[in-house]
């Protein structure tokens, strides 16, 4: 599959989505249905583990919407529903999604690496939802994901001041996992992937499934989620794999069933 906006490799255990509009890796309508595009090739490629999402060069990860293009002629709230739905696919899909912020992630290039299961973030970047500077809000659920994060507080003060969040101010508002340094921040998504790769697929899925689940209902209810989750992954191949390693001293070889 060929695509204009983006580049899809697969690596090892894991696919790399390279965002690839240069200077700013901006997000236009076809940047953003090549992405959908490129999470469908993937999702059900047994070979593939994990899935990093990163932005070409060095400088910046996502810009945000391209300002010439994004909200002119068309639908626009179309446009943005869509984007809100490959939000969710990011945030709900069944193998982990590294976000590896390159470079500065700015409106929709933080609402990108939000909806990832793990941030790794270059220690010279920045982040920001920077959407008030143009006196209008995010569009692809930063104001929701944003206080969900880091508590309403900050959320609330950065989101009405468009402020631009410093790497380290971001890990210690727990952000984002990790920082990197200056050229290493693909290669250190690498090695969390191939640690990825390693853990039993199906028992990820159900993790990232009844996390997100849990998170939406009272806790009475959430323990019913992680109890529908347990009992498919304790049936499971890999379950069996696991103990007998476990009782073995050796390290399980998980096949995903």
């Amino acid at each position: 599959m060929g695509f204009e906006t983006l580049v899809l490799e697969r690596e090892e255990s894991y696919a790399i989505i390279t965002l690839n509009r240069p200077p700013a890796n901006a997000i236009s309508e076809a940047l953003i249905r090549e992405l959908n595009d490129a999470l469908n090739a993937v999702r059900d490629d047994d070979s593939v583990r994990s899935v990093i999402i990163t932005g070409a060069g060095d400088k910046i990860f996502c810009g945000g919407a391209d300002l010439g293009s994004a909200f002119s002629g068309g639908d626009v709230e179309a446009f943005i529903r869509f984007g809100n739905s490959v939000m969710r696919k990011i945030e709900r899909f069944p193998k982990p999604i590294i976000a590896a912020i390159n470079g500065h992630a700015m409106g929709g290039g933080m609402e990108i690496s939000m909806a990832c299961h793990f941030r790794l973030m270059k220690e010279t970047a920045r982040m920001g939802q920077t959407e008030s500077n143009l006196g209008i809000i995010p569009g692809y659920g930063g104001s929701q994901r944003l206080p969900r994060l880091i508590g309403r507080t900050k959320a609330l003060e950065f989101l009405i001041l468009g402020t631009q969040i410093p790497a380290a101010e971001c890990l210690q508002l727990r952000l984002v996992n990790r920082l990197c340094k200056e050229g290493e921040t693909l290669s250190d998504a690498k090695v969390l992937a191939r640690q990825l790769g390693k853990r039993a697929p199906l028992a990820t899925a159900a993790i990232i499934k009844a996390v997100d689940e849990g998170l939406e209902v009272p806790m009475a209810k959430s323990i019913d989620v992680e109890l529908e989750a347990f009992m498919p992954t304790l049936r499971s191949e890999d379950a069996a794999e696991g103990i007998q390693a476990f009782f073995g001293k050796r390290e399980p070889q998980f096949k995903g069933k």
